[in-house]
């Protein structure tokens, strides 16, 4: 943490506050806030690089996306992801327009807006989302890569919640099948697949 505070005191003092390294100095202490369970002063400093990146560098820059995205998710740390919803709304809208829909720092953003919409209780707004990003990895990275395989089980923990089991089911059955195959029957992975494809067989 003192080392990020000293990074920015020292390009705040020697750039300008306004400066881009500055901004991306502040942003990374906001992040070392969230991880160190500082969330409230995490919001703060995020909350003020969002207001100062689209000042400085506009709505659409990719750094500010990215602070837009970091609020969100320091709202959601604290407890409050309904409020975060609009704001992974906007950061997705401008990573899939200026990045593309399958740039990973698009596929990350549309995860987090799936997993904000579980939090709040509406797991079916989830399901388009990730089976969004399922497609988008499986043509980008295969349908052997440790992300394809974890988007495979997103979408059917999704289903699930929102009331398809057998489409949940099914997800599951094929996510362990190809767990097993690529990272073993024993991975810490493939064991969670096993016992979520057991709980929603009702077993």
């Amino acid at each position: 943490m003192a080392f990020f505070e000293q990074q920015v005191a020292e390009r705040e003092r020697d750039l300008g506050p306004d400066h881009p390294d500055a901004l991306r100095s502040r942003n990374n202490l906001g992040g070392a806030c969230q991880q160190g369970g500082l969330v409230d002063r995490a919001v703060s400093l995020f909350e003020r690089n969002l207001a100062d990146s689209e000042r400085v560098l506009g709505p659409d820059h990719p750094d500010t996306l990215t602070c837009r995205n970091n609020l969100a998710g320091a709202y959601e740390a604290a407890g409050d992801p309904a409020r975060a919803i609009p704001l992974y709304n906007r950061a997705l809208a401008g990573r899939e327009r200026f990045l593309g829909s399958a740039d990973l720092r698009t596929m990350l953003c549309r995860d987090n807006l799936a997993r904000a919409h579980e939090l709040t209780g509406d797991p079916a707004r989830a399901v388009p989302l990730h089976e969004r990003t399922l497609t988008d990895r499986e043509r980008t990275l295969g349908s052997d890569h440790p992300d394809t395989l974890l988007s495979r089980g997103n979408l059917a923990y999704a289903q699930h919640g929102a009331q398809s089991p057998e489409r949940s089911a099914e997800l599951f059955a094929h996510a362990l099948v190809e767990s097993e195959r690529c990272l073993g029957p024993d991975h810490s992975a493939t064991r969670l697949v096993r016992e979520l494809l057991t709980h929603v067989r009702g077993g």
